[in-house]
């Protein structure tokens, strides 16, 4: 047998770095973002010969060896086998699985659009596929945050396994354990301007989060009230720019996103640099309303909200800049899989 599946990317327009310990646990968190049409993909075969093979497509990682219980994390591979590690123990009794999994993204680790989350929930949504598994979209989104956050101990938050689950823009709660996500229904002419009015720039910079997150980490349970309260802002912005949306008010939604980048740079150092803001400046001259980096920050895929008619301009300008230009269309679905 074999099983495919694919979870979308997304972009994250405000309240990034509330879904985030220790800060949800203490003051809780809101975040809003949107999925598009930008997707992380896994194949699963079964296989006769008791052994296990992990492939990366995109980057070109192969590792295979016998099926245990429990495999030793691969360079390049962790995400593989930290997911084929809690499917064996949760769900097949502790017993070995004899398989190859295949998986390739549409965005590099490190782009901002929540790619190695987005992997985790289409990993875990392959192998509820192949085994037939009653999980939901929360029980698929909270599974992956454990894999990745808890099992294999890299830092970084919430959002990204429940937009990828789940789809779509939501405006999501984080407390603590507890998590609400909140879709948001868009009557078509409003979805249409928003897509219409987004462009995105992949600076070419791989970033690492972990540092980013570690310094606002460390900043709330400190409790270094300058990036407290810089959080604090930005969860006010994710809740003005779903009212916002909602409400098509376009005004309000750009001075929300600039408001909101504007707090987010000082919840870290590392957020913005040198050639992120000479890069957000010759948009912002080129016509965009407002900008920001999507993600922790440092690089990856910066996002601008810019009058349709001045897309073509704003394109022109980042073009000039060693990156790519892109647009984008949102989805209204989650993670999804299937067998061929």
């Amino acid at each position: 047998m074999i099983v495919r599946s694919r979870a979308p990317l997304r972009l994250g327009l405000a309240g990034g770095g509330t879904d985030v310990s220790p800060y949800t646990e203490r003051f809780g968190g809101h975040v809003l973002n949107v999925t598009i049409d930008k997707y992380a993909y896994a194949t699963i075969e079964q296989r006769e010969d008791g052994l296990v093979e992990f492939v990366a497509a995109d980057t070109g990682r192969v590792w295979s060896g016998k099926a245990q219980p429990v495999l030793e994390r691969v360079s390049g591979l962790d995400l593989h086998a930290g997911v084929y590690n809690r499917i064996v123990k949760d769900f097949n009794h502790g017993q070995p699985i004899s398989v190859t999994v295949t998986t390739h993204s549409e965005a590099p680790p490190g782009s901002g659009l929540g790619s190695s989350s987005t992997m985790v929930v289409a990993l875990v949504h392959a192998f509820s596929e192949l085994m037939s598994l009653p999980l939901g979209e929360y029980e698929v989104a909270h599974l992956a945050y454990e894999i990745e956050r808890v099992d294999l101990g890299m830092a970084g938050g919430k959002q990204d396994q429940y937009a990828a689950a789940f789809g779509g823009l939501n405006f999501m709660e984080f407390y603590g354990d507890r998590v609400i996500v909140n879709p948001l229904r868009l009557k078509a002419n409003v979805k249409a301007e928003l897509e219409s009015s987004l462009v995105l720039f992949y600076t070419g910079v791989s970033r690492e989060s972990a540092k980013i997150i570690e310094q606002q980490s460390s900043g709330v349970s400190g409790n270094v009230q300058k990036s407290i309260d810089a959080l604090h802002h930005v969860k006010e912005e994710a809740t003005a720019m779903k009212e916002a949306v909602l409400k098509f008010d376009i005004e309000a939604l750009a001075a929300s996103m600039r408001a909101g980048w504007e707090s987010k740079k000082k919840t870290a150092d590392a957020i913005s640099n040198s050639s992120i803001d000479e890069i957000y400046d010759a948009a912002i001259r080129a016509g965009a309303l407002a900008g920001k980096v999507s993600g922790a920050g440092g690089g990856g895929f910066m996002m601008f909200f810019v009058d349709p008619a001045r897309r073509p301009n704003v394109m022109r300008e980042l073009a000039k800049f060693n990156g790519q230009v892109f647009t984008c269309n949102f989805t209204e679905h989650g993670a999804f899989s299937w067998r061929t």
